[in-house]
């Protein structure tokens, strides 16, 4: 499975996701879409004040299980 990129204009904020097999860059509000870099959905935090205090080593609620 062919990986995807994602693109956002720095104008107007909109967002463009294409096949890795594309090359073209698309273009909004008449400038090329900068490339959005993938961010890790959950990762443990560095700083005192959001640190977990007993790490159990399992996963981190990523908010999509709801209430």
């Amino acid at each position: 499975m062919a990986e995807k990129q994602v693109y956002e204009c720095e104008n107007c904020g909109n967002s463009v996701e294409l096949g890795a097999d594309e090359k073209k860059v698309p273009e909004c509000c008449g400038k090329p879409m900068r490339i959005l870099k993938a961010m890790d959905s959950c990762q443990m935090s560095t700083t005192a004040e959001h640190s977990r205090f007993d790490d159990s080593g399992e996963p981190c609620d990523d908010g999509r299980a709801g209430s």
